[in-house]
C-alpha cells in the first residue's frame, strides 16, 4: 500500500489568496519538537516570535533578543517544519537603524534558516519604504501594527486605535505596508471595529491577535495556549491546554519512580 502523498508547503502566495475566504491559523514555535508538533496540526503558518525573549529566555520585554538568537531558533524551527509558511520575526535594532542594514539582516535570516518571510513591526513611511525594498528583492515580509512590542518603552502595554486620530493612523499605515508589498499584517492589540476596518480596507490579509473575530487569520503564542505561562492571562487569550500541571505531574511521577527505585524497572534494563 503506498503511503499518502506529502501535503504541499504552504506558500506567501497562498496566504494572500486566503484574504476574505478560509481563514488563517498562526501559532509561534521556537524549537524543532514544537515546530514539528504544530506543522503536523495543520496550521498556515509558523511564526518564530522574538517574543521568546519573555517565553524562553525569561526577558521582561523583546527589546533583548538578538538577530543571532533568532537565527538560532528559525533553524530549529525549520528542521521541525515540512509544510508550514515559517516566518521569523526580525528583533530590535535590527531593520530600524537603514534600509541597507535591513536587506543584509533579513537576507541572513533567509539565508541561515532557511525561513520563507520575515515579520517587521511598524507602519511608518520609512519602514515602508524598507518593506517595499526587501519585497523587490524577493524577501517576503509580514508587518505588525497595533500594539508593538519592541516599541513597549514608548507606548506602553496598551490597546492601540481607541480614539478616532489613533484609528486613522492605524488604518493609514496598514494601507501604506500593503503599498508596500506585505503579504500579511499582524492586528496586534486593537478595538475589534479598527482592525475590521483595516482588514475591509487591503488586499493583504490580517492576523489578529487581541483584535476581534474580523480580521482574516489569528495568532497565539504557544506557550499561552498551551498553558505553559501561568499567570499570563490577558483577556484575548483561550487557553486550550494546561500542560503546566501535566508536566509537574509526569516529573512528580517520575521522580517518586526514582525514589522508589520502581525506575528503571527490568523492561527498561539492557
Amino acid at each position: 500500500m503506498s503511503s499518502a502523498p506529502t501535503p504541499r508547503a504552504v506558500t506567501v502566495r497562498d496566504i494572500r489568496d486566503r484574504k476574505g475566504k478560509e481563514p488563517i491559523v498562526v501559532v509561534t514555535a521556537y524549537d524543532v519538537l514544537f515546530g514539528r508538533l504544530v506543522d503536523q496540526a495543520g496550521v498556515d503558518i509558523v511564526l518564530v516570535g522574538d517574543s521568546l525573549g519573555n517565553v524562553v529566555a525569561g526577558f521582561q520585554s523583546t527589546l533583548p533578543v538578538t538577530l543571532d538568537n533568532m537565527i538560532y531558533h528559525g533553524a530549529a524551527v525549520c528542521r521541525g517544519v515540512s509544510r508550514a509558511l515559517v516566518t521569523v520575526d526580525m528583533p530590535f535594532l535590527t531593520y530600524q537603524i537603514s534600509t541597507e542594514k535591513a536587506l543584509a539582516n533579513c537576507g541572513r535570516v533567509l539565508a541561515e534558516t532557511g525561513a520563507q518571510a520575515v515579520k517587521i513591526e511598524g507602519g511608518s513611511e520609512r519602514i515602508a519604504e524598507t518593506v517595499s525594498r526587501l519585497v523587490e528583492i524577493g524577501i517576503p515580509v509580514m508587518g505588525h501594527l497595533g500594539f508593538t512590542p519592541q516599541s513597549v518603552n514608548a507606548i506602553g502595554v496598551r490597546v492601540q486605535g481607541r480614539e478616532a486620530e489613533e484609528a486613522e493612523r492605524l488604518v493609514q499605515e496598514a494601507k501604506r505596508l500593503d503599498e508596500a508589498g506585505a503579504f500579511a499584517v499582524v492586528l496586534e492589540l486593537m478595538p475589534a471595529d479598527v482592525a475590521a476596518r483595516i482588514t475591509a480596507s487591503i488586499s493583504a490579509p490580517t492576523i489578529g491577535i487581541g483584535a476581534g473575530v474580523s480580521c482574516d487569520g489569528q495568532v497565539l503564542v504557544l506557550p499561552d495556549l498551551l498553558g505553559l505561562n501561568e499567570g499570563f492571562a490577558p483577556r484575548f487569550l483561550k487557553q486550550y491546554a494546561n500542560l503546566s500541571e501535566t508536566v509537574r505531574d509526569a516529573v512528580r511521577a517520575y521522580g517518586d519512580d526514582v525514589k522508589q527505585r520502581r525506575y528503571p524497572s527490568a523492561d527498561h534494563s539492557f
